[in-house]
Formats: C-alpha cells, structure tokens, sequence
C-alpha cells in the first residue's frame, strides 16, 4: 500500500442514533465538537438521525420518524382536498 494516502484524523468515531439511543463505533475522518464516553474511553460523537438499528427496512418494522414536522406540514397543506 502506498504510504501518506490515508488522512491525519482517520481515528475511531462514536455514531449515536439519537431515535434509539444506539451507539456503535467505527473509523472515520468526519469532524466533531462533541465526545461520548464508551467503555470508559472518549471518542469524538457523531449524532445521526436514523441508523440500521432505526431504519425500518432493517428492523422490519414500520416505525415513523418525524422529527421536522413534515407530515403535519403534508397533512395541513392537503387537508382541503379531503372528502
């Protein structure tokens, strides 16, 4: 492999579903503010609003995530057109 291909910040990052509260770890270069104690060590958080442990094509359940808003929006907007 070639040496001095890889960034400097490559490092563990902690990605934590904030729909489900999982976190799980793994290596990125994405840049943070915040860090989350794991198992007694400090790693930089990323906070994600759905995940593969939310996601209902993964989980197999029909669960809504509406954190905007935007199906009220929907609703209220096409409410005229309703019988």
């Amino acid at each position: 492999m070639k040496a001095g291909i890889h960034p400097e910040n490559y490092r563990l990052v902690a990605f934590k579903d904030m729909s489900n509260e999982d976190v799980f770890l793994t290596k990125s270069t994405a840049n943070t503010r915040e860090t989350i104690e794991v198992d007694g060590v400090e790693y930089p958080l990323v906070k994600m609003e759905i995940s593969r442990t939310s996601h209902p094509f993964y989980t197999g359940k029909s669960k809504l995530v509406d954190t905007a808003g935007r199906i009220d929006k929907f609703k209220n907007r096409y409410a005229k057109f309703s019988k």
